[in-house]
């Protein structure tokens, strides 16, 4: 999709659920999120990119009863262990809140009361589980049972282990609380549902419109044929958004969670010293273009259940949603009860954070599933990074700073031109249309190209010869000296920290994280001193 160049930009991440540590799954949003954001901003875009912690719901209070703790001890646990985990993945957003926040209590009470003002809200009974054993009404989480659909074990609000749908309250059958495991009975309650029926013409309409991923788009449509049903908004808690009115009451996780974007932009400009209603641009005004970040599971919350409390509450839409494919750990469903996982943490201390961001976008489309192995790990590294980039890097480098050891003179020959030119149009394209790993095979064919060109050209031969071989060889190094430039800012997005190594190493005293595209064809400044160069990337075993 492309942006009009005069738009604001919200790109947001899916908010992490702060129940449990960071994974390689969750990564599959955050990574390439972080890697659009870095390019929309080196095509000059004015773009801010924000997250925060999913804190409310029934996971949490379950854990916490479990360690004998408040959901806040939880919560904070675990917001902060994702922070540290982004903030060493060099995933870099400008906000990163929590839902549990004042504003964000206060935006979802104000979005609540106007979709119950126009009449998008009502109450009804219905069948609630509940324990006689515990002596209480139990929320959709504390449930277990049979899936009324396909049969398979399901929890309270969603099939999760059989056919995916998601169930209201009352649905399931054969229920057990999971507290104490006793049966559990069904009793009426009084609970409040959000229209989402009425929509159904609305979101055929704009999901028509929708930019993103097709695979967001096509199942978000293929919901909307279907009968669409309200959604019970209300839970039996304790810990969450109070619902307008009633304390006994607490709204749906997926209310309040997707408003934590909308207060997260409030909370950002603010932070800024923004006007109090500078967040109106992005949120009413339709001032920005508004891209959300998503995994495949949650494409019904974002591009059906999100656009519909916006629409009733009269608030601005996502103009895309891009959807990542799922992960799998050596071929197998991830699971972290059967030990089918890799942790970002200790993935982290063993190595480098750029070759995990490289290997997410590149082991597979971004739509497409990913199937992570330590073998697939090892060979893109000493494969790619290693083979191609580095030794593109090092040789150049080398040779560069022996026998120069400053950026020689030379004209930017128009094979070279032509070559990052290229490069250039093709990671923009593959930016627009969402294939990141497009995006960094295009990179890594201009670090190719200049490995053949300066393995053609033999530099090692020419600075032996007479006056005309030397020129010649400063040329061809002057050269490489670009492409290698050229490469370092269209990879920058993906690897931060080696690309600005590479930077260092080039004698450029710019920030490489601030340079914009339109650099790439700015020839390299002759006399400019290079440092000594170090090896980007170690072969793994």
């Amino acid at each position: 999709m492309k942006i009009p160049q005069d738009k604001l930009v919200l790109v947001t991440s899916a908010l992490p659920y702060v129940n449990g540590e960071c994974h390689i799954g969750h990564l599959r949003t955050y990574v390439p999120a972080d890697i659009y954001v870095r390019m929309l901003r080196k095509m000059g875009y004015k773009v801010i990119f924000i997250s925060g912690s999913d804190t409310h719901g029934t996971p949490i209070v379950l854990s916490a009863e479990a360690e004998g703790v408040t959901p806040e001890v939880v919560v904070e646990r675990y917001h902060e262990h994702f922070k540290r985990i982004f903030k060493a993945l060099n995933v870099n957003f400008d906000y990163y809140g929590r839902t549990d926040s004042v504003s964000n209590h206060k935006r979802t009470e104000e979005i609540v009361e106007n979709l119950i003002a126009g009449g998008y809200v009502y109450k009804k009974k219905t069948k609630q589980a509940y324990c006689n054993t515990c002596g209480r009404f139990l929320p959709d989480r504390y449930v277990e049972g049979r899936c009324p659909y396909c049969g398979a074990i399901a929890r309270g609000d969603e099939c999760d282990q059989g056919c995916g749908k998601h169930l209201e309250p009352g649905e399931i059958e054969e229920p057990r609380c999971k507290i104490c495991g006793s049966a559990a009975v069904f009793k009426e309650q009084e609970h409040f549902f959000f229209k989402l029926s009425a929509f159904a013409e609305f979101l055929a309409s704009y999901l028509d419109t929708l930019g993103g991923t097709l695979n967001a788009r096509n199942y978000a449509k293929e919901w909307v044929k279907r009968e669409l049903r309200d959604w019970c908004i209300t839970r039996n808690l304790e810990w969450g958004v109070k619902f307008p009115g009633r304390d006994d009451l607490v709204v749906y996780v997926w209310v309040d969670a997707p408003i934590g974007y909308i207060s997260f932009t409030e909370e950002l400009l603010r932070e800024r010293g923004e006007k109090g209603d500078a967040w109106a641009r992005y949120w009413k005004d339709n001032e920005a273009t508004i891209i959300h970040f998503i995994g495949t599971d949650i494409i019904y919350h974002h591009c059906i259940f999100w656009p519909a409390m916006l629409k009733g509450a009269g608030y601005s839409l996502p103009s895309a949603v891009i959807a990542s494919g799922m992960v799998k750990i050596n071929g197998k469903t991830f699971s972290k009860s059967r030990g089918n996982v890799v942790w970002a943490a200790e993935f982290l201390e063993r190595f480098h954070p750029d070759t995990l961001r490289y290997y997410i976008v590149t082991q597979s489309s971004h739509t497409k599933e990913l199937d992570f192995s330590w073998d697939s790990f090892f060979m893109r590294v000493n494969n790619e990074l290693v083979a191609i980039l580095g030794n593109l890097a090092y040789r150049v480098l080398t040779f560069a700073y022996k026998n120069f050891g400053a950026v020689p003179g030379g004209e930017i020959e128009e094979e070279v031109k032509a070559a990052i030119e290229t490069a250039r149009d093709d990671v923009i394209r593959a930016m627009e249309d969402y294939e990141f790993k497009k995006l960094v095979d295009a990179a890594m064919g201009l670090a190719d190209f200049g490995n053949s060109y300066f393995q053609r050209e033999e530099p090692w031969h020419l600075i032996k010869g007479g006056e005309s071989d030397r020129r010649r060889c400063a040329t061809i190094i002057k050269n490489a000296l670009q492409i290698m430039k050229s490469v370092c800012i269209l990879l920058e997005p993906v690897m931060p920290e080696k690309m600005a190594e590479v930077w260092y190493q080039l004698g450029m005293k710019t920030d490489i994280h601030e340079t914009k595209l339109e650099e790439l064809m700015s020839p390299i400044e002759e006399g400019q001193k290079l440092n000594k160069p170090k090896m980007l990337f170690q072969r793994l075993n």
